[in-house]
């Protein structure tokens, strides 16, 4: 199989790193605006750098895996489904609802695979969680508690790009509590603080933020990011139901320290980042992709997931700006379910 890899940054580094030793991808192609730097990557990884995008596109590859900027991938999904050529992308399709129904038309107009890159859905715990869940280990639901903070906050300059705290990070919450629970939400209370770094007041985005989501059989569940977590990077999930409780993401790294004199002592090394704490859960999802490019399994996470996770996020930054309870009814794009028909008009 020959794979095309547009963006060279952080993540596309290290997915390129991993398709290299797929024993399934017999050649990978990357390329960049920065026509450069893929070459630079080509060089110390054993792949092929294109002249351009535009030069991947025409060079026979099999699929497409987009890792570049957020403000590209739209225009990269409908650009690769009228190719007719599967593809994986990186959240977001499109940092709103109007742009990612748009691409989302395009691949099923095309009628071509699109996978989005919601890594935990490939973690062991997240996974372990949900089969907790649905085996009724935990007897009724009731309380969801999901926990995202990153150790230091990204660039000045992303933030403007990023879409904010809910898009960008607190997405993957909301992917992990439709994924683990199998409900959905119906309401979103939303509030968050920009009391650190100046950057995050102007950029109008918040550096911490909560969320009270209820899903439509009653559960309440709790989110909360923060870009400021000095102790080191940190997502978890509690699930607590009238027969037992389970936690996702605790373990001898989880940057927590106790304060009982007969708790556990603190970790010795704390996750510095998602790349290391969830290394096995993106090469598990870049082999899937292949498996689905090969026609092997079915797409684990579709574009319509991508869709569904991202009207939970508008629903709260809807919530934030207008201080008040927001139903999903209000969002547009209601339609999550590949089974439901046609996508609607954004």
């Amino acid at each position: 199989m020959r794979i095309g890899l547009i963006g060279t940054g952080r993540i596309g580094t290290f997915h390129s790193a991993a398709l290299r030793r797929h024993p399934d991808v017999a050649a990978l192609v990357v390329a960049d605006v920065d026509a450069g730097r893929a070459a630079d990557l080509a060089s110390r990884i054993g792949a092929t750098a294109a002249a351009s995008v535009d030069e991947l596109f025409t060079g026979g590859v099999d699929a497409v895996v987009i890792t570049a900027a957020t403000s590209a991938h739209a225009e990269l999904i409908g650009r690769a489904a009228r190719a007719r050529l599967p593809v994986f992308c990186e959240k977001p399709i499109a940092l709103d609802l109007a742009g990612t129904l748009s691409a989302l038309r395009e691949v099923e107009s095309a009628g071509t695979v699109l996978q989005l890159g919601f890594q935990r859905r490939f973690d062991a715990g997240y996974r372990a969680a949900r089969d907790a869940v649905r085996a009724g280990r935990l007897g009724r639901l009731h309380t969801v508690r999901a926990i995202t903070a990153d150790p230091a906050p990204p660039p000045a300059a992303y933030l403007p790009l990023s879409g904010g705290l809910y898009r960008d990070c607190l997405v993957h919450d909301f992917d992990m509590l439709r994924w683990v629970t199998g409900r959905e939400v119906t309401e979103v209370y939303a509030t968050g603080s920009d009391a650190g770094p100046a950057m995050f007041r102007e950029a109008d985005d918040v550096d911490t933020a909560a969320a009270v989501l209820t899903l439509d059989d009653g559960t309440l569940a709790t989110a909360t990011a923060t870009r400021c977590n000095g102790a080191g990077y940190d997502v978890r999930m509690e699930l607590a139901g009238e027969d037992d409780q389970i936690v996702v993401g605790f373990d001898d790294r989880t940057p927590l320290s106790s304060v009982e004199p007969s708790g556990p002592p603190p970790p010795e090394k704390p996750w510095p980042g998602f790349l290391e704490r969830f290394a096995p859960a993106y090469e598990a999802e870049l082999a899937a992709f292949v498996e689905v490019v090969r026609g092997e399994r079915a797409n684990p996470c579709d574009g319509r997931e991508a869709l569904a996770a991202l009207r939970i996020a508008e629903a709260c930054e809807m919530s934030r700006r207008e201080g008040q309870v927001v139903r999903m009814a209000e969002i547009a794009g209601d339609n999550p379910s590949p089974s439901r028909g046609p996508l609607p008009a954004p």
